[in-house]
């Protein structure tokens, strides 16, 4: 990670220069500022050898659109080039219905987040995922109780990362491992609702691990808090965050762009979908010997065949580069040996189209082991996001027949 501002090279001279340090603005609301959290993972990240700077635009109570019509919040993005801006919503608004967030919460999660671009293209925006209250919240069914909750907030969450092109903490979810496996950690303060001083630990140390990409585990720093529940809450963060970096999105830090395209295929015409995230340019090598720098080209091939097609997509941060094989023309029209169409959709993500209405896919993992089973009428979604990198099998049962694909993760 980059040091994170001239200013600030004097106070840091005495650390060592083997450290990692982040600049992070917190916007959000009193689940930020309840036990100043921003000060507790600061100190957390020097008990470890690192450095956070860190500031907060925070206000009880406050929605997105809140943030969004206050003049003080753009003043607090623009002060510096952040490396982490972090948008923590009302702590009921991510639950509601999905219209309801469409309509009243998404669109100014991405007005922030456009401004913290525009400030510095290459700030990351961490989406503070809270947590469902203790005993759920009664005006609705679904979230009634913690876990149904806690469930929509995460979904709503990872949605809104993926809309405003950024990644998420989970405390959310290390907030349920704790609530499952360690019931007699206090996460609440008497309201239900606020975090204890566990609860603020808890989410300083997930922002640390969100952040560096790297354990809390062994921190010296425990605030007031007895060293075992500490080591426990240091634990918990570390598994909930290293052990799913590609669910909450935490690429490494020096792959701000992600390459990514799909295409579809009508004899020798091929149509270019980018998939590609922080990305502001594109190159594409269609492997014929022809580029363009189309966002999303459409290209013919003069002859038929197997052509390697490159996209580099590139930022002002750094670039990426993905290629894919396509086949055009007759090598294409296997509809006598597959009567299916197999695309690659996104990064670990595939989806067979045009199957009859009895298809049944299994997806095994390379050792043999079944996976999961589904059906479908005319398309299946294979999703490889939450399983380890490798290769998987998928076999398709179409009436008597049997196909087997494979595909990469």
């Amino acid at each position: 990670m980059r040091i994170i501002a001239t200013v600030f090279l004097c106070f840091f001279s005495a650390v060592s220069i083997a450290q990692d340090s982040a600049s992070v603005l917190f916007i959000g609301n009193s689940y930020t500022y309840v036990n100043n959290m921003p000060a507790l993972l600061s100190d957390l990240a020097t008990s470890l050898g690192d450095v956070v700077y860190q500031n907060s635009q925070v206000q009880g109570g406050a929605q997105f659109s809140t943030h969004a019509g206050n003049p003080a919040t753009f003043t607090s993005i623009s002060a510096e080039p952040w490396d982490f801006v972090v948008l923590q919503a009302q702590s009921q608004e991510p639950s509601f219905p999905d219209n309801q967030v469409d309509m009243n919460t998404v669109p100014f999660a991405k007005q922030l987040a456009d401004s913290v671009y525009a400030n510095n293209f290459c700030s990351e925006v961490l989406m503070f995922m809270t947590w469902g209250r203790e005993n759920g919240d009664p005006q609705w069914g679904p979230i009634s109780t913690f876990d149904g909750m806690n469930e929509r907030l995460r979904n709503a969450y990872l949605r809104m990362a993926d809309t405003v092109q950024g990644s998420v903490s989970p405390v959310g979810v290390a907030w349920k491992y704790i609530r499952d496996n360690h019931p007699t950690i206090g996460l609440y303060t008497a309201d239900g609702s606020h975090p204890s001083l566990e609860g603020s630990y808890l989410a300083a140390c997930t922002f640390y691990a969100s952040i560096f990409r790297k354990s809390p585990s062994g921190a010296t720093f425990i605030s007031s808090l007895d060293p075992a529940t500490a080591s426990i809450l240091q634990d918990a963060a570390s598994m909930t965050v290293l052990d799913s970096l590609e669910v909450w999105n935490l690429r490494p830090m020096s792959e701000h762009t992600q390459a990514e395209f799909s295409f579809s295929e009508s004899m020798n015409q091929v149509d270019f979908t980018n998939l590609s995230t922080k990305a502001t340019t594109y190159a594409w090598d269609f492997g014929d010997g022809l580029n363009s720098v189309d966002e999303n080209p459409i290209h013919t091939y003069m002859a038929d065949g197997i052509y390697t097609v490159t996209l580099i997509a590139s930022s002002p941060c750094d670039e990426d580069t993905v290629t894919y094989q396509v086949i055009t023309g007759e090598a294409s029209l296997s509809s006598e040996l597959e009567p299916f169409v197999l695309k690659r959709i996104g990064e670990s993500m595939y989806v067979f189209e045009g199957l009859a209405s009895s298809t049944k896919a299994l997806l095994y993992s390379i050792n043999g082991q079944l996976i999961k089973t589904m059906t479908s009428d005319t398309s299946i979604s294979i999703d490889l996001t939450n399983q380890a990198s490798g290769v998987y099998v998928v076999k398709l049962q179409i009436g008597s027949k049997t196909y087997t694909k494979r595909l990469m993760k």
